[in-house]
Formats: structure tokens, C-alpha cells, sequence
């Protein structure tokens, strides 16, 4: 007389078998879509083995479906290549202090040989046995494990992909930026589209850099597509350095439009006219929130970068100095630009009165500006004013950024020198001398140069 029960199924001649179906959404995390387990040429024995089995499966579904919810994937995020589970494999039998130079030879009782063998017997049991006497199902990590422990050092390490890069240049550089995180996660989902799929560093060729190119040109500008390259570029350079690849990067040298048709850095941004200026000025004063007036003034009164200002901390603003000044630093909550950005910003007139008000209703908080001195909180500033400034002036070219542009052309007309221009605003000279001098002296040249700039200023 024949059982019904749950999943099992007779095959004729050949037996009783344990066969389920593997949700869809599991699919992927058990790598088959069935479960079959053969269980024996009599009902008896596959009564016999169907408890065990059948509790083999069930876990194998609940440990997919936990897989699923909190999808694995290394710190880096993505998808593990085969670069990331060889080197976790590689990493495990460091820990289990297994030899890492081991290349198989030994006989069947050298301590190597056997360690090995109980270690892989013990991930196997983990898995239910095909119809060819192999565990079936095995997740990618205990297979990587399994073919460490069999091959050893003659296992030879997968090729770095362009996930690799990313994910190296991620960890390595970006780190925990979460607005640079998210440019390098656009920008290589632009190059896998570019290429069609996670290609090897060492399979690239100059066409495929071109490709990716084209494919970043569709409906982008030339410039931004010109600054996706450099990202690429560095990240591949960082990655060909630190694994030691002995290929060329395709992209160097590679650029989105030719120079001298690419839209002249002049034109991108243009100065605020000093009507411009005022109209803003007085319509954020009469309209804008306490916090958007204290940055506007705060940007007019020195040039510096709204993310600069935005970010600052309390403890930045030093009113008791000789010199009253803001410091521009890197720090938790905002990165600055580059090495030279670092500076201290002298306080003169409007900006120092607007640097007072700020510390005051600041109160108790870390921030000055607690409302933008945070993630994505440039942003936020940039909009909150950009409505401000849209509602002056129609021209696109006419941004908060322009308050920067007119400081420089203030600086120019009152004779100031190029060094002492870039000590203002942080710029860099490509002069080794501009690492040179103490922050006091910087401070009092950076004073000097705000009052001739600011004297005439309408």
C-alpha cells in the first residue's frame, strides 16, 4: 500500500525520491530550482531516510530565505566575484590554521592531508547528496572552502574584474563618504552597461574604453562624462598598482571631447553683476530663512565654498582671535575639496556680524548651521538658495557658486596677487611654495587682501 507523503515520489524502477520545488525567490541562493534526493529502491528505506531529508531540505530553504533578506555580499556591497570568495577562502584556511603554501602532496595519514579531509567532510554534510554521490546546492563560499582545502596552493587566484576595482577603490579611498559612494556606484554601472558585464582588467581593450565612453556620452555632458573617466581611471590605476597587474589602463588618456571643443571652464559659471548681487542679497534678508541669511552673508564676505560654509562646526568660528576668522577643516560631517582647501578665513564687516549672529542661534548645537551640517546637507543649501537666486536672475550660468566668481574678480580689481587670491580661496598654485608659512602669517595675508577686495565692493 503506498504513503502519501509530502514530497516524496515514486520513479518506477528506479525507486523512491525526496523532490520539492524551490520558490522562485530562492532559486538563486540555492543554485537549482528542485530539490531531489534519491531515497532508496523500496518504500520502507525511503521511509526510513525521508525524516532526515526532509529536515535537510527545510533547512536549506530557511537558510536561503535568510540569505535573501540580508542578501550576502562584502562590505563593499555588490555581488561577490570569484577574486572575493577565493581570498575569503584563502582567509579561512589562515584561520583554521591550516598551512597556505600546502600543494597536496602527503599521504593519507599526514596530519595536512587529514585536517583537510575532516574540515571538508564537515561543510559537505551540510548539503544533501545528488544522484552522483556529490552534496548538491552548495552555496559559493563553502565551494570556494572546498576547493582550498582540495587544491591548496595549486589553485590558481581568479583575475581582478572591474568589481574588484570598484570595490578596492571603494574601500581603500572613498571609504565612508556616502555622496562619493554613490557617484562611484553610478559611474560603474555605466561602465558594466558600457562593456555588458564584469570584465577582467587584463581582458580591456582601448575599444572597450571607448565604448564605455560613447555609452556615457548618451544624453550626458561632455564635461561630466569627462569627470566619470577620471574616476575610472583612478580606480583601475589603484587597482593594476595594489594587485600588482602588469597591464595598461585603457583610459588613460581618453577624454569625453576634445579640449579645444570642450565648453571652456569660463563659461560653465559666470559672476554675479554687483546689481545681481544686491537683488539677492536684499530678497534673502526679507524672505530667506535666519540660517540661509547667515550663510548667504558668510559667502559674500569671504568667497568660500558653500559646502565649506555649510559645514562648519561651532568651534570653527574663532571671534576672539586678533584676527577674527572661520577655519575650514575636514571633519565627520563634511570633506573639503583637496589638501589646500584647509585654511583659515578671515572675518571682515557684514561676514564677521553674520558669523556672530550664526554662533548665537546656534546655542548648545555642534553645528552653526545644524539644519545643513549634515549628509547631503550642501545639497539642501544649494537648492534653498538656488530659489532665491532664480528668482533675480533667469540666466542658468548665475548660480550661488557666483558669489565665489565675484569675489575673485573683487580680488583681481584691487590688485591682489595670484598667491594671495589663492590663500583667500583655497585655491591651488601648483607651487610647492604654497605649503610654505605659518597660519598666522597666512591668516594676516588672507585679511589684508579681504579689506582691498571688500573696500570698494558695492
Amino acid at each position: 500500500m503506498m504513503i502519501l507523503v509530502q514530497y516524496l515520489q515514486k520513479r518506477g524502477k528506479a525507486g523512491w525520491r525526496y523532490r520539492r520545488k524551490v520558490p522562485p525567490a530562492l532559486k538563486a541562493f540555492l543554485g537549482r530550482g528542485e530539490i531531489v534526493v534519491p531515497l532508496g529502491k523500496t518504500e520502507a528505506e525511503a521511509l526510513a531516510r525521508y525524516k532526515k531529508i526532509h529536515a535537510e531540505a527545510e533547512q536549506q530553504l530557511k537558510n536561503a530565505a535568510l540569505r535573501l533578506k540580508a542578501p550576502q555580499a562584502d562590505s563593499s556591497g555588490g555581488a561577490d566575484t570569484p577574486l572575493d570568495l577565493f581570498q575569503r577562502a584563502d582567509r579561512k584556511i589562515r584561520q583554521w590554521k591550516l598551512d597556505p603554501d600546502w600543494s597536496g602532496s602527503g599521504s593519507d595519514f599526514n596530519q595536512e592531508v587529514v585536517a583537510r579531509e575532516i574540515i571538508a567532510e564537515s561543510i559537505a554534510k551540510k548539503y544533501p547528496v545528488g544522484d552522483d554521490g556529490y552534496p548538491i546546492g552548495v552555496s559559493p563560499n563553502d565551494t570556494a572552502s572546498l576547493r582550498s582545502l582540495m587544491l591548496g596552493s595549486r589553485e590558481v587566484q581568479p583575475e581582478p574584474t572591474l568589481e574588484d576595482a570598484r570595490k578596492l577603490y571603494l574601500n581603500e579611498k572613498v571609504r565612508d563618504d556616502k555622496t562619493k559612494q554613490m557617484e562611484l556606484d553610478r559611474i560603474f554601472k555605466l561602465v558594466r552597461e558600457g562593456v555588458g558585464k564584469d570584465r577582467t582588467l587584463s581582458s580591456l581593450k582601448r575599444q572597450d574604453a571607448k565604448e564605455v565612453r560613447d555609452h556615457m556620452l548618451d544624453g550626458r555632458k561632455a564635461t561630466s562624462v569627462d569627470r566619470y573617466l577620471n574616476v575610472v581611471r583612478a580606480a583601475i590605476n589603484h587597482a593594476i598598482r595594489e594587485y600588482d597587474l602588469t597591464v595598461t589602463n585603457p583610459f588613460m588618456n581618453l577624454e569625453a571631447a576634445p579640449k579645444d571643443k570642450a565648453e571652456p571652464d569660463k563659461d560653465k559659471r559666470r559672476p554675479f553683476t554687483l546689481d545681481e548681487a544686491a537683488a539677492i542679497r536684499a530678497r534673502i534678508m526679507s524672505t530667506a530663512k535666519e540660517d540661509l541669511q547667515h550663510i548667504w552673508r558668510l559667502l559674500d564676505g569671504t568667497g568660500s565654498r558653500l559646502a565649506e560654509t555649510s559645514g562648519l562646526r561651532v568651534s570653527d568660528i574663532h571671534l576672539d582671535h586678533a584676527s577674527p576668522h572661520m577655519t575650514v577643516e575636514w571633519h565627520a560631517d563634511r570633506r573639503i575639496k583637496n589638501k589646500v582647501s584647509r585654511r583659515n578665513v578671515p572675518l571682515i564687516g557684514d561676514a564677521l556680524e553674520a558669523a556672530r549672529a550664526a554662533v548665537k542661534a546656534a546655542g548648545n548645537a555642534t553645528m552653526l548651521f545644524p539644519a545643513y551640517g549634515r549628509p547631503r546637507g550642501p545639497a539642501s543649501a544649494s537648492a534653498a538658495l538656488g530659489k532665491h537666486v532664480r528668482a533675480c536672475v533667469s540666466d542658468p550660468k548665475a548660480t550661488t557658486h557666483s558669489l565665489r566668481h565675484l569675489m575673485k574678480d573683487r580680488l583681481r580689481l584691487a590688485g591682489v596677487t595670484k598667491s594671495d587670491q589663492d590663500i583667500v580661496l583655497g585655491h591651488s598654485s601648483g607651487s610647492v611654495g604654497e605649503d610654505y608659512g605659518g597660519d598666522e602669517v597666512r591668516l594676516e595675508v588672507a585679511r589684508r587682501a579681504l579689506e582691498k577686495a571688500l573696500a570698494n565692493a558695492g
